[in-house]
């Protein structure tokens, strides 16, 4: 049974790596070097990576790729993606080059506005509230001027305020509603700083009122923050051509006959959460590759995205496609909040040279470069599914990761990618290729069964 322990936030990083190999691993000391072998060089980068989080050990890397050739509103990109997903950097390449000689990817930013609330109790009537709001509503932003100065002198700020009467659903449970612009920044600090001044200043507004009873000057603030769905910082992203233009497809596939099985197949995910659920997971292996690449928080992106797929009540695709007077459109509506300044993005050295990468864009630049990538992705996904099936594309870049997993020579790789090259993939195949091809060289020892 592992030993727990007491102050380990206070160990050193090589003593809490130290306590944990010596307590959960049977070879700690081949453990030890091995996780060690992961920190990196570069003392002052390491430094900053361990101030990332807390009670850091060791690094967990991902690959970091590039797809190039993305042609959005006329401008070339090659897109940093970070991701360990075989097959998800050369689809959303592939789809790139497909649309590069079809007009491109065109994007454009809808709204920027970020969400948050601040949630309180209260035992008074919500006409009372609207009665004074007009008064409180000055007092808010008064008191978090000091906050907002130098956002609002880079044009972003608070954009409204709109009380809110939730009686109906939870007894006495009222909140601010807040809408913020923040510019270039994703803005979490700001936003939330702001808030936490909101809860403050009404609390003590209410408090001092004299024209309430004793019970009604009672308001408790249950919390302020941010809300990470933002119906109303989206992007669109779309592809279009003449039908024709599409051109032809594997396994003799006009130009029609895939336009007309590639709409009815972005119908069904519309129709079938079942379907939704997975088809979105391909437009986020896009999204989130991008996201992580630039320094972003992907965990609040996806939580978004998924949110608004189910804002009708169900959850669907979030993208559609129509076929309409010969002319094939593709596009992509979604809440994207990202920032191109302050966190992570100026902090980590990888997402400094991702964004140098992608020329230094702005957060409405940084939205539409995101979104064409996971528009990308979804395209390439969909265009195999109709086509060629799935595992055909996915199954050949999954090869190598098979061929390491059974320990492969460089020459062994390369005959078995050689008789693969048109037959069926799968790992027990490619075991039993190797277990032959190493009996026929006179190897005693066949692939380990795991």
């Amino acid at each position: 049974m592992p030993k727990s322990i007491s102050g380990f936030s206070k160990l050193s990083k090589r003593g809490k790596l130290r306590w944990i190999v010596e307590n959960f691993f049977k070879d700690p000391e081949n453990v030890m070097r091995e996780l060690t072998s992961y920190w990196l060089s570069n003392e002052e980068q390491q430094r900053i990576l361990d101030g990332f989080s807390e009670n850091t050990i060791s690094n967990f890397h991902l690959p970091y790729g590039v797809a190039p050739n993305f042609v959005i509103n006329d401008k070339t990109y090659a897109i940093p993606m970070v991701i360990e997903e075989s097959s998800v950097v050369a689809a959303a390449s592939s789809a790139a080059k497909f649309w590069m000689t079809r007009g491109g990817f065109r994007a454009k930013v809808i709204d920027t506005q970020k969400v948050g609330q601040v949630h309180f109790s209260w035992s008074g009537d919500f006409s009372q509230l609207e009665a004074i709001f007009p008064e409180l509503e000055i007092a808010l932003r008064e008191d978090a001027a000091s906050i907002t100065h130098n956002m609002e002198k880079r044009g972003g700020g608070i954009l409204k305020i709109t009380p809110i009467d939730l009686t109906h659903q939870e007894p006495n449970y009222y909140q601010l509603k807040v809408t913020f612009e923040t510019c270039d920044s994703m803005g979490a600090n700001f936003i939330n700083s702001v808030l936490e001044s909101f809860g403050q200043t009404l609390e003590r507004f209410v408090a001092q009122r004299e024209d309430f009873s004793e019970q009604e000057r009672a308001l408790t603030v249950i919390m302020a923050i941010l809300s990470n769905y933002t119906p109303q910082c989206v992007v669109r992203t779309w592809v279009e051509c003449k039908v024709e233009d599409l051109g032809h497809f594997s396994g003799g596939m006009d130009a029609e006959a895939f336009a007309d099985k590639f709409s009815k197949a972005i119908r069904i995910a519309q129709i079938d959460p079942y379907r939704a659920t997975t088809h979105n997971k391909g437009i986020f292996n896009g999204i989130d590759a991008v996201v992580l690449a630039t320094g972003n928080d992907f965990r609040a992106i996806e939580a978004c995205g998924h949110t608004y797929a189910a804002r009708d009540g169900q959850y669907r695709s979030l993208s559609s496609c129509t076929v309409e007077n010969s002319v094939f459109r593709f596009w992509l509506d979604l809440p994207l909040a990202v920032g191109t300044v302050g966190g992570l993005t100026k902090l980590h050295p990888m997402a400094r040279r991702s964004l140098e990468l992608l020329g230094h864009p702005g957060a409405e630049e940084l939205m539409m470069i995101i979104a064409a990538t996971g528009l990308a992705q979804n395209f390439a996904a969909v265009r195999s599914l109709v086509t060629t099936g799935i595992q055909q594309g996915h199954m050949k870049m999954h090869l190598m990761n098979i061929l390491n997993h059974l320990e492969a020579s460089d020459k062994e790789k390369e005959a078995t990618i050689d008789h693969f090259m048109d037959k069926v993939i799968s790992f027990n195949a490619v075991r039993l290729f190797l277990d032959g091809l190493r009996v026929r060289k006179g190897k005693t020892t066949v692939s380990k069964r795991f």
